[in-house]
């Protein structure tokens, strides 16, 4: 008797059962609170955004201003100490494994909700359900995963279902995805890709495609990445209940472009962090062998003499190091006048769209010098890296 309910499913079927389950609560957050609530890079139709604000409701308990709120708050303040949930100030194991009381005690900030809550529904049913009883959604689905599975199944299924955002989204995203894993943009923030197949946690695994192009409807952006999330959106689309708003547009090199003009200095700022991801890509070799030249000369502000650290903070802004880092990057510059060139260069570089006070022209003649500079250098990457620039079409 503890086991009966309307379905009988063996083990295995229970399993996928709950994978099915989870896998819409995975989609309806990527989908309906963080691409199409938070960040507006698409609208939903009223059947797909009734359903996954519905769902999360009964799965979640989460309450949509609430989520987009701090998410959003999160984009502004990322790796600062007024980010709700940056493993860069909070630890890692503390946003790993305890993310959801982060979400909760936020959650709890008016400041935060009124700042960064507008836009979301507020309809008779988010007034007086959703928002009035989120609890109430949660105890309907344990209700229904026991008439469904059974006694003792239906809790079990019931348990899963509630820990499975908190961890993977709470934890695991807003943790991993600010620590480990692979960057393709050199984005200010420590935001990493953990695969490149978003398939598991609905394309969020690519985080750091996310914060580079915040308000892109579509994760993925190199040819071996995957955005399921973006799947679902585009199958939505073609039954006329999603439009896309907003997607990160590709990197064009047209290697006959030789002259640097108003599209290429366009170019380079909608493609900023891709820009810069190359810059260390094509310094890197000369980076890693000037630093472990100078390495038993620097150490690290832990004391360590980590080459690898040490010519990863050679390729970040300075307002982004403390002031540890800043003192072993100064060490390096001292020592190495090819290093002195590389990072002057990275800096002149960024400041071609940081000058908000500067014309476009003033700008395109900017990128113009910089690019002869380069070119003239006795530096091999950076010559390459400069000839490849032009090319941004």
């Amino acid at each position: 008797m503890l086991f009966s309910g309307l379905f009988h499913p063996s083990f295995w079927e229970l399993v996928g059962v709950l994978l099915v389950l989870t896998h819409i609560t995975i989609a309806a957050v990527t989908i309906f609170l963080h691409r199409h609530q938070a960040h507006r890079a698409l609208d939903l139709g009223p059947i797909p955004s009734h359903f996954f604000r519905m769902w999360l409701w009964l799965t979640t308990g989460m309450v949509t201003k609430e989520w987009a709120a701090i998410h959003r708050k999160h984009h502004a303040k990322c790796e600062t100490a007024e980010d709700p949930h940056s493993p860069q100030f909070k630890g890692i194991n503390t946003v790993l494994w305890t993310g959801v009381l982060l979400y909760v005690q936020e959650s709890r900030n008016k400041q935060t909700l009124e700042r960064y809550g507008h836009g979301t529904p507020d309809d008779w049913m988010e007034r007086n359900v959703y928002s009035a009883h989120p609890k109430l959604g949660v105890v309907l689905m344990l209700i229904a995963d026991v008439l469904m599975f059974g006694l003792v199944p239906g809790p079990i299924v019931w348990l899963v279902q509630m820990a499975w955002i908190p961890f993977w989204a709470a934890g695991v995203i807003n943790g991993l995805g600010h620590w480990w894993g692979y960057r393709t943009f050199q984005s200010k923030d420590a935001s990493t890709n953990l695969v490149p197949w978003g398939i598991f946690i609905g394309g969020e695994e690519l985080h750091n495609n996310h914060h580079s192009y915040a308000t892109s409807a579509k994760l993925s952006n190199q040819w071996y990445e995957f955005d399921i999330g973006w799947m679902y959106i585009r199958l939505l689309e073609m039954v006329g209940q999603a439009k896309v708003k907003n997607v990160a547009g590709r990197v064009r090199i047209d290697r006959s472009k030789t002259v640097i003009d108003g599209d290429t200095l366009q170019a380079v700022i909608t493609h900023r962090y891709d820009v810069l991801a190359r810059y260390a890509r094509s310094l890197a070799d000369l980076t890693q062998q000037e630093v472990e030249r100078l390495a038993h000369r620097v150490s690290m502000p832990d004391g360590r003499k980590d080459a690898a650290a040490l010519a990863r903070s050679l390729h970040r802004e300075a307002s982004d190091l403390d002031d540890g880092e800043r003192a072993a990057v100064g060490a390096l510059l001292d020592h190495s006048a090819t290093l002195r060139t590389v990072y002057s260069m990275r800096e002149e570089l960024v400041s071609i769209w940081t000058r908000t006070n500067a014309t476009r022209d003033q700008l395109v003649h900017a990128l113009q010098d910089w690019c002869s500079r380069a070119e003239q250098s006795d530096i091999a990457g950076l010559q390459r890296f400069s000839q490849r620039l032009r090319s941004y079409a």
